[in-house]
């Protein structure tokens, strides 16, 4: 288990309001074996730290997960809306 951060959010407000529209930017061609909620805080520590991803704390999924998954989440669609 990790330390808690300022940053995070709570699970239960991650799987009613925020999975949902991020599960909607991911493919499904596989299972994640990464837990998206840790992902997404780690994503939240970096934008409010303003750390480099590299600095991301111990705990977190790998910076390279994370960073990889922000890059998924905040692209644009289509019809230049992010989070669609």
């Amino acid at each position: 288990m990790r330390k808690h951060y300022p940053s995070d959010i709570s699970r239960e407000v991650f799987e009613t309001k925020v999975q949902p529209v991020l599960e909607k930017a991911r493919k499904k061609t596989k299972p994640t074996t990464v837990d998206l909620y840790e992902i997404f805080c780690g994503v939240l520590y970096v934008l409010k730290s303003g750390c480099q991803w590299r600095m991301l704390p111990e705990g977190f999924p790998k910076w390279r997960t994370c960073y990889d998954y922000w890059q998924k989440w905040s692209a644009p669609d289509d019809n230049g809306h992010i989070f669609t």
